[in-house]
C-alpha cells in the first residue's frame, strides 16, 4: 500500500464526507468542503460554525471518521480514515486556515464566535480501489 498516493488522492477531491456519533450512538455523515489543511494522512482542518450540530456531536464524543471518494466511468477509489475531531476555537488555529471569502459565512471575520476549526487526527484506515480493500496504520 502506498500511503503517499492515497495522501495524493484525498488532496484532489473537492467534497469530504465526515463522520460524527449523535446522542443516541448513531453514525451521523456530513458533506464538507475539502480540508482547508492536510499534514500528511494524519491531520486534518476543516471550517465550521461553532453552533452546528456537528460541533456539538464531537464535543459530546470525538470519535470521527472521514471518507473521499472518486467515481469515475469504470473506476471507483475510496478512502475512509478513522480517529479524533477536536473542535478548536483558538485564535492562532483560527487564524491558520481561514480564507478571504470566509466572510461570506461568518460575517465578523477570522473572530466570529461562530468561526471554529475540526481537526482531525487519524488513527488508521481503509482504502478501496478495482474492487479490493485494504486496512493501514497510520502513525
Amino acid at each position: 500500500m502506498n500511503l503517499r498516493k492515497i495522501e495524493k488522492f484525498i488532496a484532489q477531491q473537492k467534497v469530504s464526507l465526515i463522520g460524527s456519533i449523535d446522542d443516541k450512538n448513531y453514525p451521523n455523515i456530513k458533506a464538507m468542503l475539502k480540508p482547508r489543511k492536510m499534514v500528511g494522512l494524519k491531520e486534518f482542518y476543516f471550517s465550521t460554525n461553532t453552533s452546528s450540530m456537528r460541533v456539538q456531536q464531537f464535543r459530546k464524543n470525538p470519535n470521527a471518521c472521514i471518507y473521499f471518494y472518486h467515481k469515475g466511468l469504470i473506476k471507483y477509489v475510496g478512502v475512509m480514515l478513522k480517529g479524533k475531531m477536536e473542535v478548536l476555537i483558538d485564535q492562532k488555529t483560527k487564524d491558520m486556515i481561514w480564507k478571504r471569502g470566509d466572510t461570506l459565512f461568518y460575517k465578523k471575520g477570522v473572530t466570529d464566535p461562530d468561526y471554529c476549526v475540526l481537526k482531525f487526527t487519524a488513527t488508521s484506515g481503509r482504502y478501496y480501489c478495482d474492487l479490493k480493500t485494504e486496512d493501514f496504520d497510520i502513525s
